[in-house]
């Protein structure tokens, strides 16, 4: 397996940023750390290790980015706008810099992560449906009031998708695009898993009303919100859209 390690300067952010990849070649996929992690978590955490199969068969290469989410979502007591305003500067490092960067002749990316990482796929997924074909997200949560209560701020709605989804009007072009992809909301109902289970029942309601295919899975009580279970998820659902499922569900 090819692995590169990468630093470069961000203009977004005014800072070195690193990332990973692993693989050559294959469909890429874009994947965000989970709460406060790095760039290098996923291969120490062995999901590089499960995945190795898709990746030395050159069926899929990895884009391991790096997070700022001290500085961002987990400061609590921090200024609101200032914390939101530094992780719109990091989204724009992710879109406009990094993935020109790791595009190559791809279209679109796949776009996962697990926890905190989850919730990031499925905000740059929900805002940007252009770059992504599919969505992959384990245990995620998919509103910003958890981390920013009682919030007012035009950019926090901006990046909570449950909310800014709530409201779109249902003529904008994106509903279409949405209907165009796939969508994949994993969740288990064991330990530590609550938050995100209620997050996930309620974009499952969300996504059903606005008539948006997604394959929402429910896994069980013994699932916990723990690596060895996104082992697992991500090797049975990476194999499924690799074979290019389709969402068979009537909404």
């Amino acid at each position: 397996m090819e692995i590169k390690y990468i630093k470069r300067y961000s203009h977004n952010l005014g800072r070195d940023m690193e990332y990973k990849t692993y693989g050559s070649s294959g469909h890429p996929v874009l994947v965000f750390p989970s709460q406060d992690g790095r760039f290098y978590d996923y291969q120490d955490f062995d999901m590089v290790g499960v995945l190795s199969g898709f990746i030395d068969s050159g069926r899929i290469r990895l884009i391991c980015v790096d997070s700022i989410d001290r500085e961002t979502w987990s400061q609590t007591g921090g200024d609101y706008h200032h914390r939101i305003d530094l992780h719109e500067r990091w989204y724009r490092y992710i879109v406009n810099e990094l993935i020109p960067e790791v595009r190559h002749d791809a279209e679109t990316f796949i776009v996962t992560g697990c926890s905190m990482g989850g919730f990031h796929a499925g905000n740059f997924f929900f805002r940007r449906p252009d770059l992504f074909d599919t969505l992959l997200a384990l245990s995620g949560l998919y509103y910003a009031g958890y981390f920013f209560p009682n919030y007012n701020d035009s950019l926090i709605y901006e990046n909570s998708p449950y909310d800014f989804l709530r409201y779109m009007p249902d003529n904008h072009y994106y509903w279409n695009e949405y209907r165009r992809r796939r969508i994949i909301l994993c969740v288990g109902q064991g330990a530590w898993e609550d938050d995100l289970l209620a997050s996930t029942r309620q974009m499952d309601a969300l996504l059903r009303e606005k008539n948006v295919p997604a394959w929402v899975d429910y896994w069980g009580t013994d699932s916990a919100h723990d690596w060895a279970w996104w082992r697992k998820q991500i090797v049975y659902f990476m194999d499924k859209i690799l074979n290019d499922f389709q969402i068979e569900y009537e909404i």
